[in-house]
């Protein structure tokens, strides 16, 4: 009896990962959404948190000394804003890859075509997550060149930003 609720539990677990899972998501930060019971972590991307505090250009004096101020905002919930106002309520479906260790599906997610995932690194939104993906450099390499989103100030690397809070 034991050994074939394990199964059934295995199976379940496999015929999620095998398949992909479509909604209208409730968004929880820039690189997290849920879609009904599924908490669901946009694969290779990092988005910063939402108490996450950037620094974007204010004032900038070329002059005799060429001297840039800066002004705080809350990066991470410009980065949860931005993935919302995409989704605007609409129907996304997530091609789920695996878990991570806090049990969320690690998945690319897509509002029509267009690939969530790439969309918030390419406009600056969140970077990268080299430490387990290389699948976006190339979009985080473009908004860095263009400073947008993120790029356009200083900020700590989302990762980094946690380890310190």
């Amino acid at each position: 009896m034991f050994a074939r609720i394990v199964i059934i539990i295995l199976i379940s677990f496999f015929d999620v990962l095998a398949e992909e899972i479509s909604g209208i998501p409730k968004i929880v930060d820039g690189d997290t959404v849920h879609i009904d019971k599924y908490k669901i972590r946009l694969e290779g991307i990092d988005a910063p948190e939402i108490r996450q505090k950037c620094k974007k250009e204010y004032f900038k004096i070329t002059a005799p000394i060429g001297y840039t101020f800066y002004i705080n905002y809350l990066c991470g919930k410009m980065s949860t804003e931005k993935l919302n106002n995409k989704i605007n309520k609409s129907k996304i479906t997530c091609k789920i890859f695996s878990q991570d260790k806090y049990k969320r599906y690690l998945a690319t997610c897509f509002k029509n075509k267009l690939n969530l995932n790439q969309w918030m690194v390419k406009n600056g939104y969140a970077v990268a997550y080299r430490r387990y993906s290389k699948k976006y450099v190339q979009e985080e390499e473009f908004a860095k060149e263009n400073k947008l989103g993120l790029w356009q100030g200083k900020f700590i690397n989302p990762e980094k930003w946690r380890k310190l809070n």
